[in-house]
């Protein structure tokens, strides 16, 4: 383990957006269940990107013939973390990441909650 280097969250989010998978489940003791994850072959950025995260699990895989893949997945609380550090860098898998947050913090402020009308508080400073 590297304890002195993490990944940018830009640059996971780049890598889940093309090699990730985020999917959910209904299980009959926890209702849904939303589960993340991400394989390539390189063992060295799946290990940065474990370290960064500090969540979920790390395993191999053993793939077509030799080669092996290297998978990192979180489920859970775990994903409504990973999805609100990837949120703001994410393009292909946006919708999936809100669907996370929303499920979680269905209660969380909308966008328009924190714009600042200034043409209101201009009028007050009047």
């Amino acid at each position: 383990m590297n304890n002195n280097f993490k990944l940018d969250m830009a640059y996971i989010a780049g890598l889940f957006d093309a090699k990730g998978i985020i999917r959910s489940s209904k299980s009959s003791i926890l209702g849904k269940v939303w589960k993340m994850e991400i394989s390539i072959a390189d063992r060295n950025i799946m290990e940065l990107i474990h370290e960064t995260l500090e969540c979920g699990k790390l395993r191999v895989k053993k793939m077509v013939g030799t080669k092996k893949h290297w998978t990192w997945s979180c489920s859970n609380q775990d994903c409504l973390f990973v999805a609100k550090q990837l949120w703001a860098h994410t393009t292909v898998k946006l919708h999936k990441i809100e669907q996370i947050i929303d499920h979680y913090e269905p209660d969380i402020q909308e966008l328009g909650d924190n714009l600042v009308d200034l043409n209101l508080e201009r009028e007050k400073r009047k």
